[in-house]
């Protein structure tokens, strides 16, 4: 009697749209916002998920309580779903050198200043030159940034800090200045060459703790011999765009981002306060994996190193 060979394994049909979704969705938290990350319709997201899933014969995604967690089939696909992605970018960023076209996905991870600022302002120009590059850019702490490059889930990142022992280069492109603000009525909107140590009795806002910003402006104040716990800090706010609208608003004094307070020191609503002798600056870094980029990334980093306009 002759033995009947089992059936073959079933293939599944997965594609690389549907892992991009995947990993998208799980970063976003939301169907929604994924969707707007990748520029498609939030039922095609659930669409490629359902699809995804129905090709694997398992739930990724726990949907429950409006929230999305992994399940555990999910937290098992997604290395590899990175890592997959990761390599069908270095193959087709290979396949595109031979065509002598930079082209394909660039995603970068910014910290929030540059990545809300600086970044969105070249864009314009950079895809003017390179239009079969498509762009998504994502806003994370540095920490965040080195580790989605080292992860192989960004090309290329932009951030205000090195990180020691980092898996990952950096390298300097631009100087980010932090400027004093008061609002037009404020008596020291006048005043010239004004000390910090001057400035500790003063009503404060501020970015919450852990901010960059915040972080290099405690230390600058430290060094003026004021001690950043015994400031009266009024208003604790969790951007910087906050805090501009607050002092707009005649609320205190800030320390921000010249970047972040441009518009508002052009239009007069925000006054710059004439510090004494000192120039408060920090460094913006690329930060690209170890080893050969990818061509977009590469080009990106180049056209970063470019003069920034104010």
């Amino acid at each position: 009697m002759h033995k009947r060979n089992p059936p073959p394994p079933r293939r599944s049909s997965v594609n690389i749209a549907q892992l991009r979704t995947f990993l998208t969705v799980i970063e976003c938290g939301s169907f929604s916002e994924a969707a707007k990350a990748l520029g498609i319709s939030q039922p095609a997201v659930t669409m490629q998920l359902q699809s995804l899933e129905g090709d694997l014969g398992v739930t990724l995604l726990d949907r429950r309580y409006r929230r999305i967690d992994l399940t555990e089939a999910g937290r098992l696909l997604k290395p590899h779903a990175i890592r997959t992605i990761a390599e069908v970018d270095i193959a087709r960023d290979e396949i595109e050198r031979l065509s002598g076209e930079v082209g394909g996905r660039l995603e970068i991870a910014a910290s929030t200043t540059p990545g809300a600022y600086v970044i969105p302002r070249l864009l314009g120009g950079f895809v003017s030159a390179y239009p079969s590059v498509s762009v998504t850019v994502t806003v994370h702490d540095t920490a965040d940034v080195v580790s989605e490059v080292e992860e192989g889930r960004a090309q290329l990142g932009v951030a205000g800090a090195v990180v020691k022992g980092a898996k990952a280069s950096f390298e300097q492109f631009t100087v980010d200045e932090l400027v004093a603000i008061c609002a037009p009525s404020s008596s020291l909107s006048s005043e010239r060459g004004v000390r910090l140590i001057d400035l500790a009795e003063q009503e404060w806002v501020t970015r919450e703790s852990g901010s960059g910003t915040r972080s290099m402006a405690e230390r600058e104040l430290t060094a003026a011999g004021v001690d950043p716990a015994n400031l009266r800090v009024v208003a604790q706010l969790g951007s910087g765009e906050a805090i501009v609208s607050a002092i707009e608003g005649g609320l205190g004094i800030a320390i921000v981002s010249r970047f972040v307070a441009r518009k508002a020191l052009e239009l007069g609503s925000v006054v710059r306060i004439d510090l004494a002798g000192r120039r408060i600056e920090r460094p913006f870094y690329t930060v690209l994996p170890k080893g050969t980029p990818t061509r977009a990334a590469a080009a990106f980093n180049t056209y970063l190193h470019a003069p920034l306009e104010g």
